[in-house]
């Protein structure tokens, strides 16, 4: 048989030979680092068997797939640490992940020194360096192997698994696990890891099936690469919004308000004023948006009307029961029913399309507790939500008038660059679930689609991800631990308007259904407030800062004078206070940097007596001595114009 290799040249053998021969035939050095093979683009096993002609690449320790087999690996040298210390544990998966591993086991809560003890543990597995061998079983074999081994998630997995099907186990010197592979050949192959963290999973992401304890932990094949990934998290945990957002004092949670319900102090209160108050003045002043205010509940008919009874009943806030009650309410999910209704008031005529509706809308939907996580996913949020009532031949350029509109919030908060694009299509497998017929789904998503290639912007396609009445444009971003979530979405709905006999007179004086889009400018408030925490580590733009002044009189002689230029700054409409208390210059300027302030004015007898004040920045250090007036313009018109100032090196800040 003919080998083609990855350089072009060909090996030729008698006899079948498995990929991990193959790479010792080409160099000894070649099958030190090979981890896998690739045989006419699939990934295998080094263990598979070649027996026949194809094309075969040797995954070694320096690709991606490789890092991946040593991951997975690792997860199975965990598995056997855990049992050794805590034999009454039972294993459940273990797959490898983007940034390293995890596996679930049943048993009880794992501390930090638990940790410690497994990677110990792991470290002695690695030592005996004990070959890891492939082995298969019939489907009733290998159920009946983990029942005498006790263990009944692997049990479950084989059972779900067709009848006659052939299933595989990897055997590392006397711990034996289910799983497809590929492994390496050794466990001596796991040069670098560590165990990061242990929290609760449920078993399947079902919460209605047990609670197991899931440890995250990563692998390196290199030391030095272990380490520069465990500096990054630390960099990671430093922006995590759930903490840095409580420590900046910008929000908070309670326990008897309830998970998923954040408080926000009177800090991220401005915060969210100050998106809120300029996306509103955006869309009404330069957009042609008309702004509405709609009801946070509604009868269930509303909701019956326009089809979320039927397809989103189980992520909504029900308030009394069908059975029993006359009227049953629900807070709202969602705020393009009730726009509707406003649009319905009167009677629209061709000439008033596009009708464009805003909304700084508070809606409710009832997460899973498990899915909650700071400020990204909650029950209660507010939304820049809005819905365009157009013509049919109105659609393209209203669709990109959207588009338009949420990249340039984007590039206004410096967020541009952090997302990907997405078409979220419906799942033709799953008709049912959907409005419409298959012609309106593919010309719908079709319009969509022509506008994402005409802005040039890359996107991929999902299936199953629409909403029930038409596709999406979905803009996603991921947060400091690579978890993605959608930021801003634009539908098209080409079919809910029939339910609410929506229409508009024609020229010809005849009534016509008319399209609807929904959109967001900037998306959710609270998320988006996350993803600005988390981007700049909590040293905001200025205009968006809570506080973007503080004044800091050298002694208590100059706190009128600092009154004073506190006085004419918020007269300009900056946020400023004073740092009066009787503590050292040195001390009040620490403390300004620590709450990661834009600028701190420092004012003496000198600055007294010319009218200036002496800047510091978060930007470039110390500015210098500047007339206050000078010094306002400059910051008003930073904020003014949104600027996004850059910080200079600390070497630079300190010329």
């Amino acid at each position: 048989m003919q080998i083609k290799l990855k350089d072009g040249s060909v090996k030729e053998y008698d006899a079948p030979k498995t990929v991990y021969e193959i790479a010792e035939d080409i160099s000894s050095g070649l099958a030190r680092m090979a981890c896998a093979g690739e045989i006419d683009g699939a990934i295998v096993d080094l263990r598979t068997e070649v027996q026949k002609d194809c094309e075969l690449n040797i995954v070694t320790v320096n690709d991606k797939e490789g890092l991946q087999v040593i991951r997975h690996t690792a997860s199975h040298v965990m598995a056997e640490a855990v049992k050794r210390l805590y034999p009454d544990a039972k294993v459940a998966i273990g797959p490898a992940i983007e940034d390293g591993f995890y596996y679930d086991f049943d048993h009880a809560p794992f501390s930090r020194d638990d940790l410690d003890k497994i990677e110990s543990e792991m470290k002695k597995i690695i030592k005996e360096g004990k070959p890891i061998t492939r082995f298969t079983l019939p489907r009733e074999e290998a159920i009946a192997y983990m029942k005498e081994h006790q263990e009944p998630y692997k049990v479950e997995l084989i059972e779900d698994l067709p009848e006659g099907a052939e299933i595989s186990f990897y055997d590392q010197g006397g711990f034996v696990d289910l799983c497809a592979g590929p492994h390496l050949m050794s466990t001596k192959g796991i040069k670098a890891y560590k165990l990061i963290s242990s929290s609760m999973a449920y078993w399947r992401g079902d919460e209605h099936k047990a609670q197991l304890q899931r440890i995250y932990a990563t692998a390196f094949n290199k030391k030095d690469e272990l380490a520069a990934y465990l500096e990054h998290l630390e960099d990671i945990k430093k922006r995590d919004h759930n903490k840095l957002g409580r420590e900046m004092e910008l929000f908070t949670t309670v326990d008897v308000i309830g998970q998923g319900l954040p408080l926000f102090t009177p800090k991220g209160t401005k915060m969210i004023m100050k998106l809120q108050r300029w996306i509103e003045d955006l869309e009404d002043n330069e957009w042609g948006y008309v702004r509405t205010r709609t009801p946070l509940m509604a009868k269930s008919d509303l909701y019956k009307i326009s089809g979320h009874w039927g397809h989103y009943k189980e992520g909504m806030f029900i308030l009394g029961d069908e059975e029993k009650d006359k009227e049953v309410f629900a807070l709202r999910p969602m705020t393009c029913p009730f726009q509707y209704y406003v649009y319905k008031n009167a009677q629209r005529s061709y000439r008033d399309l596009p009708y464009r509706m805003g909304e700084t809308s508070t809606l409710f939907r009832s997460e899973d507790s498990g899915e909650m996580h700071g400020l990204t996913r909650v029950r209660q949020f507010t939304i820049s939500e809005g819905h365009l009532v157009i013509r049919p031949d109105q659609t393209e350029e209203e669709l990109k008038g959207c588009l338009e509109l949420a990249y340039y919030t984007l590039s206004t908060l410096g967020l541009q660059e952090d997302v990907t694009y997405r078409l979220s299509k419906w799942d033709p497998q799953n008709k049912e679930k959907y409005l419409g017929d298959e012609q309106y789904w593919e010309s719908t998503q079709d319009a969509l689609r022509k506008i994402l290639v005409e802005k040039e912007l890359p996107f991929v396609e999902a299936d199953g991800e629409a909403a029930f009445y038409g596709p999406k444009i979905d803009i996603q971003a991921k947060n400091v631990y690579g978890k993605e979530d959608t930021m801003i979405t634009i539908q098209l709905d080409c079919a809910i308007a029939e339910n609410f006999d929506m229409y508009y007179i024609d020229e010809n004086g005849d009534k016509i259904r008319p399209y609807i889009i929904h959109r967001t400018s900037m998306g959710c408030y609270e998320r988006t407030l996350a993803w600005l925490i988390e981007k700049y580590a909590g040293k905001f733009p200025t205009w968006l800062c809570p506080e973007q002044v503080r004044v800091l009189p050298i002694s208590d002689k100059y706190n009128a004078y600092a009154d004073q230029v506190a006085a004419e700054l918020k007269q300009n409409g900056v946020d400023v206070t004073v740092d009066s208390r009787s503590e050292k210059i040195g001390f009040k300027i620490r403390a300004a940097r620590l709450d990661k302030l834009p600028y701190m004015l420092v004012v003496g007898q000198q600055e007294e007596a010319d009218g200036t004040v002496s800047v510091r920045s978060r930007f470039a250090g110390n500015e210098g001595v500047k007339p206050l007036a000078a010094f306002i313009e400059q910051i008003c018109k930073e904020i003014r114009t949104k600027e996004i100032r850059k910080e200079l090196p600390e070497e630079e800040k300190a010329k």
